[in-house]
């Protein structure tokens, strides 16, 4: 999920990955797997550390921004969005967006149905969302480089 928001040097574009908790073993399973999943790659889990891509060459995590898509890739995950004008213009000014992987489930917010503002806020802004995550700034390459 994409958005942008007022920061210190104009908007910032943020982008949060999360699952619905929907694993076969349950939410649970769901959580360790993708803390798993994240460490494997090293991103920490929990605190305010915040891994900076734009310092670390070594990271296995990437961010391409092609027509109007958002695809986030490291090994074991995949992701692509459609973010909203602003947050292309923001990533653009900055050239990086700030990424939130979390593995507290969000069974609410379902792909394609409408989610309302505050629904999103409450969720991202929640210390439960925020200690359980990875946070980094992740650069926006292009597919040339």
């Amino acid at each position: 999920m994409a958005w942008s928001g007022e920061a210190p040097g104009g908007d910032m574009p943020y982008l949060l990955a999360y699952s619905l908790g929907d694993a076969p073993a349950g939410p649970k399973a769901a959580s360790a797997a993708i803390r798993e999943l994240l460490e494997s790659n090293g991103l920490p889990v929990g605190g305010d550390l915040v891994v900076d891509g734009n310092a670390r060459q070594d990271l296995p995590v990437g961010m391409v921004v092609e027509s109007e898509q958002a695809v986030v890739t490291m090994p074991g995950f995949n992701a692509r969005c459609s973010p909203p004008p602003q947050w292309l213009a923001a990533v653009e000014a900055r050239g990086y967006a700030y990424c939130v992987f979390t593995t507290r489930p969000w069974p609410e917010a379902v792909p394609g149905k409408p989610l309302a503002p505050q629904a999103l806020a409450d969720f991202v802004g929640a210390d439960e969302t925020l200690n359980a995550a990875a946070h980094l700034v992740l650069p926006a390459g292009s597919p040339r480089g």
